[in-house]
């Protein structure tokens, strides 16, 4: 496999953020895994192999450079870790609502009579946090890899929750601090990162609680206090990943996948320092959705360390309007402009399923997007090189 953060033969890598719409039978199985409900293990296991295997076909077949397994073994982004470590029990309701949903009371009641603000009863971390059963990574290490090898992208990578974000959606009932709490689960979650890398696999954290904890947890309380947050965060996820180069790391940033006015959200400037210590060289955030579209001007007044590419979400996943690959092009040449054109990717601001059973965005317009990502990525090649306009 090639190094994946070069930019082979000079062009823009094509990627997004890693979960993609599950097929409607495995979701079930996913959900009652999850719930702790009856089904069939074995089915799980071979509808999981088999839908990672056809979720690379498809990625590679729309044009996507750095595709990823689609999250096809995990009901959520960070519910899956309380099948691999130790220490979380019964769940604790959390204690915040996002500060842009409070503001549109009407708007959030609709959400929940529409299912769109679904309950997973994260459960709370109750004792100490430890590593626990490594068997479904060493499943899905292995199906990714049997998918790889089959589909031949240029680069794969594969997805792990950060410290922090496990913190913010799994209640600490155990620790003093919340602190000590995500240093923990830094420790704890370690052997994950290190196994991925070691399989040959680029490792994404995806770290939404670098933003999004300011209008959530840590809404009506001071920048200071979300700053102190996002810090530990940072550190523990530094301390998490020592044994790993940085340019095999990605990590991913957000203001939460939710289709909310995001009136609330924290301006990237307000904390990009913290994000920019974080060792992984590429850098995935928002780019595209109405309240982040703008997010180049942000970037182009702030110290941007030269070893970190970014990968600005050029694609929204929270509509179907399937974007135009000129508008792809222009955004991405945008941040070229700041950074060069060999410290860009062409990302998505998030994930398409970042709940398996609530995709945002239909499965078949999904791809519809995909497409446009990678033609988009293309024409801002040819304008970045010169060899014909976009």
């Amino acid at each position: 496999m090639p190094e994946l953060n070069d930019t082979p033969a000079g062009r823009i890598l094509a990627t997004h953020v890693g979960s993609l719409p599950r097929p409607d039978d495995l979701i079930d199985l996913l959900v009652a895994k999850d719930r702790d409900r009856p089904y069939d293990p074995a089915l799980l296991d071979r509808r999981v192999t088999e839908s990672v295997a056809e979720i690379v076909r498809k990625q590679v077949a729309c044009g996507v450079d750095i595709v990823s397994d689609g999250e096809m073994s995990k009901i959520s982004y960070t519910n899956y870790v309380k099948h691999r470590l130790k220490g979380f029990g019964d769940p604790e309701p959390l204690r915040w609502m996002p500060s842009d949903l409070k503001a549109h009371p009407d708007y959030a009641a609709s959400m929940r009579a529409n299912a769109k603000l679904p309950n997973l009863d994260p459960p709370a971390c109750r004792a100490p946090i430890e590593p626990g059963d490594t068997g479904p990574l060493e499943t899905d290490l292995a199906n990714y890899r049997a998918a790889v090898d089959e589909g031949k992208p240029a680069g794969a990578f594969l997805n792990a929750a950060s410290p922090g974000v496990v913190a913010h959606f799994m209640p600490n009932a155990y620790y003093e601090t919340r602190d000590a709490y995500v240093l923990a689960l830094g420790e704890a979650l370690a052997g994950e990162y290190e196994a991925i890398h070691e399989a040959g696999f680029l490792l994404q954290i995806d770290c939404p609680d670098l933003a999004m904890i300011r209008h959530m947890e840590f809404a009506g309380r001071s920048l200071d206090e979300f700053r102190h947050a996002a810090e530990v965060g940072v550190e523990a996820l530094n301390h998490a990943t020592r044994n790993i180069p940085p340019e095999a790391m990605r990590m991913h940033i957000c203001w939460g996948n939710y289709p909310g006015p995001h009136t609330h959200d924290v301006p990237f400037a307000a904390m990009a320092d913290i994000v920019f210590r974080a060792r992984p060289s590429v850098v995935l955030f928002e780019g595209a959705n109405p309240q982040h579209g703008h997010q180049h001007e942000e970037l182009a007044d702030l110290p941007i360390p030269d070893d970190k590419i970014l990968a600005p979400g050029v694609i929204d996943t929270n509509t179907n309007h399937v974007e135009h690959p000129k508008l792809v092009a222009q955004r991405l040449c945008a941040y070229a402009d700041i950074v060069g054109r060999e410290r860009v990717q062409a990302g998505t601001d998030c994930g398409f399923s970042t709940l398996a059973s609530l995709p945002r965005v239909w499965p078949s317009i999904v791809w519809e997007k995909l497409r446009a990502l990678a033609d988009g990525a293309a024409l801002a090649t040819d304008r970045l090189w010169g060899r014909k306009a976009a």
